[in-house]
């Protein structure tokens, strides 16, 4: 453990769900296991490169699981750790404000939001 310092509390969260697509997987992983290709599927405009990354990240803070699947050919799904469970009321309160922010600026929802089981 470093002797690194937070101004408040919420540098250490966004340190560890901040960024473009980390909480995006994490909304996706709380709707069950997913394999990577899963997550690109749902994802298209993440390359491959940054989804392993953010995963990776996202297994190292430990906030999700990797499990693999000894067979043949190799599987390997991801799944939210018991700890990051504890971030879906967070994940659910950003996507209730983003859907309101989105209605206030664009109006129909439907405009600029895709068919996707998270925006049911």
């Amino acid at each position: 453990m470093d002797n690194k310092k937070y101004n408040i509390s919420v540098e250490a969260t966004l340190e560890v769900i901040g960024g473009k697509w980390k909480c995006v997987i994490l909304c996706h992983l709380t709707h069950g296991k997913k394999r990577t290709s899963e997550l690109k599927r749902l994802m298209p405009n993440i390359t491959q490169k940054m989804l392993t990354q953010q995963l990776r990240e996202l297994e190292n803070d430990g906030v999700i699981n990797r499990i693999i699947y000894q067979q043949i050919p190799p599987k390997v799904e991801y799944e939210l750790s018991e700890y990051g469970k504890s971030l879906e009321s967070i994940l659910t309160a950003l996507c209730n404000w983003g859907e309101k922010h989105i209605t206030k600026v664009y109006g129909d929802k439907t405009l600029v939001l895709e068919d996707s089981i998270l925006n049911k």
